[in-house]
């Protein structure tokens, strides 16, 4: 009878043994799922000559008992020999490096100790239906999976990602693949390479399984409160950035910051310290054409000059300035030309930014202000550009104002609204970006806005700027709740190379660094919202510290993230990072362009044109008082008397012995002299008249 019990014991003990890792409840009970193979064996406990077992039978690559290493279920033969026909086929269609890498993994599935609930799970309902091609894959890992290889395997991949990963991915907190038996993964946002601190490289690891997360390389430190990164398209690779204070310093492409400034206006500038106080320099935008008429357009806050008095703050002025013509990599203040001046009485809300679509015009955002019904009383008619998107050409040849309104403006012809109004309805539009790829038939441009959803509001929306909406009424793109309060950062629309993932996707956050992206359906007709995640330190070699403050794009459409820990603008905090794909080389072969260094002005009007400016079409347009060709001849009015001759404005050369500006005054000296020589010329011409009478006689 001992010994009957004692084996009875022994026997439980075995049973519990083999369920040693069956999935516990959250009250610690043990669950109804043990190690089971596919076919419903026992997992082998395997020996150690077997452990080194491949994927195809060689050591050389990704090997199985990297995740099941001391149990499987492959025993002794590879794992794709467990493949049935069809599933092999599957396996086998593709040579893209990625795609295979993750098919030899799932793989290995089949060879997990934990294979058949892995392959049938009971929380499907249709699992007994199910056809095991695939295990159930983990969240992040099934659109890694789908995204990697839906262009090689159309057969498997007839669903767009929520529908795929719907039918094949884990929904419930059960276990999915991959998994490993030392601590299992479970829930559908884990992976399985979080857990994985023994294994080598697994740096290497991280970037090439963690789908959607990013990683950041931080470029430059110790910037002055930056505002934005821009590039100026000439094909010199180098970035300009903004600083509050009204500094532009240049980046070259071994991203060096180059310490002379590429402008300095800080002396024009009224810059905020206080926090929430968006005075300063605002924005900087490249003319299309910079490389050959050398146009830059800046916005910035002033109290200078006329405006200085009176009931207003402050005013919001954009200008165009040109490149000095003998260095390329300084700006020549004496080119300022002031476009647009637009009153302001608050602090916050200014919008700013300037932009150029691919149709060549010029858009100004500018925010509401906060502007109420009883300061409009108060207010000139420049107010009424507040709260609205304008859009103005610039490519004109008229010398008489600084842009011209394009034809198709939806105010181009009206009387009650501003023809420069492109649309209106914004309360504070913090960045705003335009796909340089899209542009219809029509010439409508895809421009996207980050903005309040109302003046007083703390939530964030995104718009989509067309022309002639008024956004106090139109629906959002995407409205963002925030439940921080923290201001929504707008960002670009990515058309780099490096990324082939993230290409086309719009790229935004907010300031308290949480990043998401918004991509079209495959309609074309909504946009679609998703979280985008950054690596860690320890997986990245960086990471994102500081508040967002912007974002910024090179030449090549390659994405950088501007921060600082501070706001105070006397504070060198700010860094500088650029956005990167672990997937891919930092600079693919195919993303690498030549270098071409900056060079100076060539154009006939930039080299000619002494006493005027030049239009962004090449116009030598006069300074007051001089005319012809390239505004060589100086104007004098009324013209110079006496022979003089007009050196400069209203200047005259005037002869010996004449004065005044147009030369109209005599000296004395010459007059004394003109009457005795008259007299002598009279005296001449009376002995001359006497002689010829007598010969006459």
């Amino acid at each position: 009878m001992v010994h009957l019990t004692f084996f009875l014991v022994l026997a439980v003990a075995v049973n519990f043994w083999e369920s040693g890792d069956a999935k516990f409840g959250e009250n610690g009970e043990i669950g109804p799922r043990r190690r089971r193979c596919l076919d419903g064996s026992t997992p082998r406990r395997l020996k150690r000559r077997e452990r080194p077992l491949s994927v195809d039978g060689s050591r050389g690559r990704l090997i199985c008992h990297t995740f099941y290493p001391r149990k499987s279920c492959c025993r002794t033969r590879s794992a794709h020999q467990n493949l049935h026909l069809r599933d092999a086929r599957i396996f086998s269609v593709t040579n893209n490096t990625e795609c295979a890498k993750l098919l030899e993994e799932i793989k290995c599935a089949r060879c997990s100790p934990q294979a058949q609930n892995l392959f049938n799970s009971p929380d499907i309902e249709d699992a007994a239906d199910r056809e095991p091609v695939l295990p159930l894959l983990c969240k992040d890992y099934c659109r890694e999976f789908y995204y990697a290889c839906r262009g090689h395997i159309p057969e498997l991949f007839q669903a767009d990602v929520d529908e795929f990963c719907l039918y094949f991915g884990r929904q419930d907190s059960g276990l999915c693949f991959p998994d490993f038996p030392r601590k299992q993964v479970r829930g559908p946002a884990s992976n399985y390479l979080d857990q994985m601190e023994d294994y080598e490289k697994v740096e290497e690891m991280n970037r090439n399984h963690k789908h959607n997360c990013y990683c950041v390389h931080e470029i430059l430190r110790g910037l002055r409160q930056p505002v934005g990164i821009v590039n100026c398209g000439d094909g010199s690779q180098r970035l300009f950035t903004l600083e509050k204070e009204g500094f532009v310093r240049i980046l070259t492409p071994d991203m060096k910051l180059i310490k002379e400034p590429f402008l300095d206006i800080h002396k024009l500038v009224q810059n905020g310290i206080k926090g929430g106080d968006e005075r300063g320099l605002l924005s900087l935008a490249f003319h299309p054409n910079y490389k050959k008429n050398g146009k830059l357009y800046v916005s910035y806050t002033t109290n200078q000059e006329r405006w200085a008095i009176g009931p207003h703050d402050h005013i919001l002025r954009v200008v165009e300035y040109t490149v000095s013509r003998k260095n390329p990599s300084q700006v020549d203040p004496r080119t300022m030309r002031v476009f647009i001046e637009v009153a302001e009485l608050h602090r916050k809300h200014l919008g700013g930014q300037l932009l150029f679509g691919p149709d060549g015009f010029l858009h100004i955002f500018f925010g509401d202000g906060l502007i109420t019904l009883d300061d409009m009383e108060e207010m000139d008619g420049l107010s009424d550009f507040t709260g609205s998107v304008l859009r103005v050409d610039v490519d004109t040849d008229c010398c008489s104002a600084p842009y011209s309104i394009p034809r198709n403006n939806p105010y181009f012809n009206s009387t009650n609204q501003p023809p420069e109004i492109f649309a209106h309805g914004l309360h504070n539009p913090g960045r705003c970006a335009v796909d340089q790829c899209q542009i219809d038939i029509n010439g409508s441009l895809l421009i996207l806005c980050s903005d309040l959803s109302s003046k007083n509001s703390t939530s964030g929306r995104i718009l989509q700027i067309s022309k002639g909406k008024d956004y106090e009424n139109e629906p959002s793109l995407f409205e963002l709740k925030s439940s921080n309060s923290a201001p929504l950062v707008g960002g670009f629309i990515y058309r780099g190379c490096q990324s082939r993932r993230l290409y086309g996707s719009y790229v935004f956050g907010d300031r308290n660094g949480h990043f998401g992206t918004l991509q079209k359906t495959s309609a074309g007709k909504h946009w679609q919202e998703k979280a985008l995640c950054f690596g860690s330190r320890s997986s990245c070699q960086s990471s994102l510290t500081g508040h967002i403050l912007g974002f910024g794009e090179d030449e090549l459409g390659e994405m950088y993230i501007l921060t600082s820990s501070k706001s105070m603008t006397q504070s060198h905090t700010g860094k500088l990072y650029k956005l990167i794909d672990p997937k891919r080389p930092q600079v693919p072969e195919e993303c690498k362009r030549q270098v071409e260094p900056p060079q100076p002005l060539l154009t006939e009007c930039s080299r000619l044109c002494k006493n005027g400016h030049c239009t962004p079409t090449g116009q030598c347009c006069c300074s007051p008082g001089w005319e012809g060709d390239f505004c060589r001849v100086a104007k004098c009015e009324p013209a110079c008397r006496h022979g003089g001759v007009c050196l400069k404005p209203n200047k005259c050369l005037c002869k010996k012995g004449y004065s005044g500006t147009q030369c109209e005054q005599v000296d004395r000296s010459i007059r004394k002299q003109n009457k005795e020589g008259i007299i002598d010329q009279l005296v001449d011409m009376t002995s001359y008249l006497l002689d010829l009478s007598s010969y006459i006689v």
